[in-house]
């Protein structure tokens, strides 16, 4: 069994509508910030023979279906 921590962000550039708004709600509760930005983490465990069979499952996982490459980027660390 192995485990992929896969990390999903904004490409630089692109707007994170998500991320203005809790940087402004920190702003009114007095926790001022430089920068704020959002990511998605997904932790998904599952059968590969070797890590690096379950990397390209979890890079398959990315391309097909989690991320979307015009807008997004992600990393992949994959545990046994």
């Amino acid at each position: 069994m192995y485990l992929a921590k896969i990390t999903i962000g904004l490409k630089e550039g692109m707007l994170d509508p998500e991320a203005t708004a809790i940087r402004h709600a920190l702003g009114n509760l007095g926790y001022e910030t430089d920068e704020l930005r959002t990511k998605k983490l997904f932790l998904v465990r599952f059968d590969a023979t070797d890590a690096r069979e379950a990397e390209e499952k979890a890079r398959g996982m990315c391309e097909r279906l989690l991320a979307n490459p015009v807008i997004h980027h992600f990393e992949i660390e994959v545990h046994r």
